[in-house]
Parts: C-alpha cells; structure tokens; sequence
C-alpha cells in the first residue's frame, strides 16, 4: 500500500515568504543604525572660544580717524566622534555696524574630540573713530577701575568680532553633515592709548 503524497507549497508563495521576510530585517537594520546615528554619532556644532584679544598697535589721527592692528586668540572644540573639516571661514570687525576689518581663515581639519588653537592678527585700515550713525555705546566716557594706578577716566570705542567657522563631519565614512560655528564679541577699547579694556562673547 503506497503512501499518499504530500503536496509541496508553489514556488511563488516561498519566495514572497522570503521576501517579506528579508524586508522586516532590513527595516529592523535601518532603524537600529539610524538610532545610532542619531544617539551616539549625532553630528553637533563646534565650539568657539575667545581666550584674549589684543591691539598691538593703536594710533589715532587728528582725533578723528582711528587704525589698529587687531589679534584674537581663539579655541575651537569639536565634540563629534570624527574629524571636523572646516572651510570657508572668516573673522569680521564691525563698528557702528560697518565692516572695517577681514580675514579669511585657512580651511583645515580638527581630530575627533580635539581642541585646536588659532591666532588670527591683521592690520585694519584708517576709518572715522566718530563714524555717521555710530550709537552712544560705541564711543563715550569710561571708569575704569585699574589695581595699580586708580581710577582712570577716558574715551572709549566698541568694536564688534564676529567669527564663524563653516565644515563637514563625515559619520561612519558614509554620512556627511555640515556643521558651523559661529562666535560674536564686544571688544572695548581705550581711544587713549588702544588697550583693550575688557570683551563680552
């Protein structure tokens, strides 16, 4: 007596199987690699820090006309887990709301995690120290209290530094984001004698 035989499922219904199947995987492999991404890989904005700012030299012309040399040291931390390229990056200075000062900044690359230190110094060409428009705060009197000598009385200007840093960090050799950073400062400034007394960023 011979044994019924069984009945094999048609080719097609295996192969959808296997389909859906391999889909499901796939969509469980995109979203645990996109929280990842998003967790541990997510690419964040550098940080810029403004350690001092200099005039290493200052003269004033017929009370009216004003020209410096202008030096910033700054800091910039990249917190992301792979290397920050950065390009296309300036410094501006900025009185009454002009520009009166420009430097472009040479693209370069900071290591994952690191800290990298730029020294910026450019000279900045003669303008009105009393410029048309200029608000009160950008030139008037001060009080400055100084340990050594006192108090000291005397004019004032107000310039602005304005830096911003613009790249890419590529995530996994495959994602790339671009990243920028971006540093505004108040530089006050002794017309007397071109120190600076003091930066708010």
């Amino acid at each position: 007596m011979s044994k019924p035989r069984q009945q094999k499922p048609p080719p097609g219904r295996t192969n959808l199987a296997s389909c859906v199947v391999a889909t499901i995987f796939l969509v469980f492999v995109a979203i645990v690699v996109l929280i990842v991404f998003f967790t541990v890989f997510k690419p964040n904005d550098p940080k810029i820090s403004v350690n001092s700012v200099q005039l290493p030299t200052f003269s004033v012309a017929n009370s009216t006309t004003v020209n410096f040399t202008f030096s910033q040291y700054v800091s910039v931390k990249n917190p992301n887990r792979a290397s920050f390229a950065h390009y296309d990056s300036t410094l501006q200075l900025l009185y009454a709301g002009n520009q009166v000062g420009f430097m472009f900044i040479p693209a370069g690359k900071i290591r994952a995690g690191g800290t990298q230190y730029m020294a910026a110094t450019f000279s900045v060409q003669s303008f009105p120290l009393y410029a048309a428009g200029a608000a009160p705060d950008n030139v008037g009197p001060v009080v400055v209290t100084d340990g050594s000598n006192g108090l000291r009385v005397g004019p004032t200007m107000e310039i602005e530094s304005r830096m911003q840093m613009a790249g890419r960090v590529r995530v996994l050799h495959f994602f790339s984001h671009n990243v920028e950073a971006v540093s505004d400062c108040r530089v006050a400034i002794s017309v007397t004698d071109g120190s600076v007394l003091g930066f708010h960023c």
